[in-house]
């Protein structure tokens, strides 16, 4: 899946890296042992449509891209009026449910 961010398109990798990146960023770190539910958060925004979800799982997607957008390039794709971003979260969430790092998250979320 690609994102167009100004006049670049940028591929979105739901790899193993997309993973620990989603932990670092939503990770829950109790009693200095860090938890890593950062897909199971990211999943739960991603169903409710919550726009910032969206925008921060559209961010850490771009993590093996040296010239990734900024959290807030990301932000105005999502607030421009042209951006079907329905489209996008069903997109999103086809990607994340057939990503072999990621898609029997998915399945159990949505059991």
């Amino acid at each position: 899946m690609k994102l167009k961010v100004g006049s670049k398109n940028y591929d979105l990798n739901f790899g193993i890296g997309f993973v620990r990146n989603l932990d670092k960023y939503y990770g829950v770190n109790v009693q200095g042992m860090s938890f890593g539910m950062g897909l199971t958060k990211a999943l739960s925004g991603l169903r409710v449509y919550d726009p910032a979800s969206l925008s921060e799982v559209l961010y850490i997607a771009t993590w093996a891209d040296a010239t990734r957008p900024t959290q807030e390039a990301i932000d105005r794709v999502l607030e421009d009026d042209n951006t079907d971003i329905e489209k996008l979260f069903d997109g999103v969430m086809k990607e994340l449910a057939t990503a072999n790092a990621t898609k029997i998250a998915v399945k159990n979320l949505q059991a």
